[in-house]
């Protein structure tokens, strides 16, 4: 089965320095076994990685042991959607790349929002 995005075309690829992913493939796919539901694909920014190890999640720091070298600002990253959606609450979401957002995002935060987060390009 492959996995499509908000727009219901095929997945881009969302990260690969870090590699992301549930299935550290560098794209947002997703199957039964993600209960995390890893599909929105986020620009890192400080805000957002405070505000994320503020409440448990630390994607921050380098884990070696697990060959994680920590999430940084502007890097390209699946996040957890019920995480993006908690940041949102909370003013702290990041900007989404919706093309590498898997629809299956759609299940848990809405179309306004995700496009309210739009990453463009030229904010690099």
């Amino acid at each position: 089965m492959e996995n499509k995005n908000i727009f219901g075309q095929p997945l881009i690829t969302c990260g690969t320095s870090p590699l992301t992913g549930y299935f550290r493939d560098g794209c947002c796919n997703t199957d039964d076994t993600d209960q995390g539901v890893h599909t929105v694909c986020i620009v890192a920014t400080e805000e957002f990685l405070t505000f994320s190890k503020s409440v448990g999640n630390d994607l921050s720091t380098p884990l070696p042991q697990y060959s994680f070298p920590g999430v940084k600002v502007g890097d390209k990253w699946c996040l957890c959607a019920l995480r993006f959606k908690e940041a949102y609450e909370n003013n702290a979401a990041p900007k989404v790349i919706l093309e590498a957002t898997n629809e299956k995002t759609l299940d848990l935060v809405s179309m306004d929002v995700l496009i309210e987060l739009a990453f463009y390009s030229q904010e690099v």
